[in-house]
């Protein structure tokens, strides 16, 4: 299966490119115009165009499946919060949902998200579902081969309200959610990629997780801004508390 790991040479030639300033500014509040320039010169949203990615999102997940041996051909993948959809391409590439490869094992890739999804060849989408409702998970059950999965991702987040310190522990839960998920539906020795913004509750969702996977670590992908407090937990060797 041909590799999507995301071109180092396409990038350094990027940034090689003088810095653009985008037209008709007028009337745009000064966050509005900062926010239309760093798009404008940012390389991952001009190679997520170039490679047809939904949102730039997807060379996160590349880089951390890539230098982890994530998201094998025949895997079951459920992605939390997959709207607008480019980390369920990514799993749909990588564990052959679409059966593109008749040689290789045949994946599933299961999207759930309060928003809608559009519709994406090798991906089965819950719009309009809450990841935290048990009725979410009969659906999973349903889905799932033999009512397990392999993966699960999560690049969900909370809508902001303006205090940072409230919206990092509205995600802190929303992440804890997951280890419940985990249980129904994690298979042994299986892994999770969740995102949680750092701050003082960070410690506690990793001791939850240290708690039911062999090895947990905390990533900060190249493709997350520096200036983000966004980072992502790594757990792998799922080990089911009995």
């Amino acid at each position: 299966m041909q590799s999507s790991s995301f071109p180092k040479r396409y990038l350094h030639t990027t940034l090689a490119f003088t810095k653009k300033i985008p037209h008709n500014l007028k009337g745009k509040t000064t966050s509005d115009q900062n926010w239309l320039v760093r798009q404008l010169n940012d390389p991952y949203v001009k190679a997520s165009r170039v490679h047809n990615y939904r949102c730039r999102s997807a060379f996160k997940l590349l880089e951390i499946v890539d230098k982890y041996r994530l998201l094998k051909p025949g895997d079951n993948v459920i992605d939390c919060g997959a709207a607008p959809g480019a980390w369920s391409q990514i799993a749909v590439q990588r564990v052959n949902s679409t059966g593109a490869n008749a040689e290789l094992p045949r994946g599933t890739v299961i999207g759930i998200d309060l928003l809608n999804i559009a519709p994406l060849d090798g991906a089965h989408f819950l719009s309009s579902h809450d990841i935290t409702d048990p009725f979410t998970h009969a659906r999973l059950q349903d889905l799932l081969p033999s009512a397990k999965a392999d993966v699960i991702l999560s690049d969900m987040a909370p809508n902001a309200s303006g205090c940072k310190d409230m919206d990092k522990e509205k995600l802190i839960t929303m992440c804890l959610t997951l280890i419940d998920l985990s249980e129904k539906i994690l298979k042994p020795g299986g892994s999770l990629v969740c995102k949680y913004w750092d701050g003082f509750l960070a410690h506690t969702l990793q001791n939850r997780l240290s708690a039911v996977f062999g090895c947990v670590r905390s990533l900060k992908p190249k493709a997350s801004r520096k200036e983000s407090a966004e980072k992502y937990f790594l757990g792998q060797m799922y080990k089911r508390i009995k």
